[in-house]
Order: C-alpha cells, then sequence, then structure tokens
C-alpha cells in the first residue's frame, strides 16, 4: 500500500487509523530519515488510543513505554544504538510477551536482535508532504492493510 499524505494532520490520522487496526502483540518497524513523520505517527497512533501526555521521540532513551487502553505500548527509537546487543539492556525480550504492541524506528540498526515485523511503514520526504509505503509480512500484517483500506487509506 503506498499513498502521499499532504502534512501533519494526515499523518496523525493514518496514526489514528492503524491505532483501531491493530492487536496486542504487533510488531511495526517505522523506516525514514530524520524528520520523515515516524514519531509524529506515533502520536496519532497513541492520541487515537487515549493517550493525552507527551509523546516525543526516545532518541536518547530508547526506548518509552506507554501504558494506554488496557495496552502496554513500546516506541523504540533505535538510531543512537551502538551495537544490537544492547536491545537485552533496554528489556526487549521482555516486551515481547504477546500482549504488547512495538513500534520500532530504525529497525535495521536492531540487526536480528529484534522481532520479525507484521508490517514495516516507511515515510519518505516529497515536494507536497509525505509518501508512506506500508508493506505486510505477516498473516497479521495481510489483516492490517485490509482493515486500513476499508477505513479509506487505499493505496494512492
Amino acid at each position: 500500500m503506498e499513498r502521499l499524505i499532504p502534512d501533519e494532520a494526515a499523518t496523525l490520522a493514518l496514526g489514528a487509523a492503524l491505532a483501531q487496526a491493530c492487536a496486542p502483540g504487533t510488531v511495526i518497524y517505522l523506516v525514514g530519515e530524520l524528520g520523515a513523520g515516524k514519531t509524529t505517527l506515533v502520536r496519532g497512533w497513541l492520541r487515537a488510543l487515549g493517550y493525552q501526555g507527551a509523546v516525543k521521540s526516545p532518541t536518547y532513551t530508547l526506548v518509552e513505554p506507554y501504558d494506554v487502553a488496557a495496552l502496554r505500548v513500546y516506541h523504540f527509537d533505535l538510531y543512537r544504538l551502538t551495537d544490537p546487543e544492547e536491545l537485552e539492556y533496554l528489556g526487549l525480550r521482555d516486551c515481547l510477551d504477546g500482549h504488547s504492541l512495538l513500534l520500532i524506528e530504525w529497525p535495521s540498526r536492531g540487526g536480528d536482535r529484534l522481532p520479525p515485523a507484521d508490517l514495516t511503514i516507511t515515510l519518505q520526504h516529497q515536494v507536497a508532504g509525505r509518501r508512506v509505503s506500508i508493506v505486510a509480512h505477516t498473516p497479521r500484517g495481510d489483516s492490517l492493510l485490509s482493515q486500513l483500506d476499508m477505513a479509506g487509506f487505499s493505496p494512492a
């Protein structure tokens, strides 16, 4: 699925649509250059689940946990990860309980230490907005794409 999203409001709306479609145990990779809108997407996601606090990029903390809507959401930003083995110290294994949602920015830095993604969402700068590409890797990911399509986020 590929789509042009024109502005921040559309990025937040996509995050909200994804939040409504995702189930506990889902793993999402978020790919894109600095400033591409990955954290904005996460903010829209968390707001749709009812989270009212600040949503910031965990660039320095590497992970921010959120308890919202009877769900634990882990937002990882691996940009500053120097070695994939550091994921063990961050408690990644504890996050893989099947009841949490993992949103992982810069997954390439995690190497083979990361769980496989259900979806990879890639955001790219465009002259007018962002190009978002969403690729499913699992049956769960296929189901999520179908639900997004029904929510009006069909391919551009």
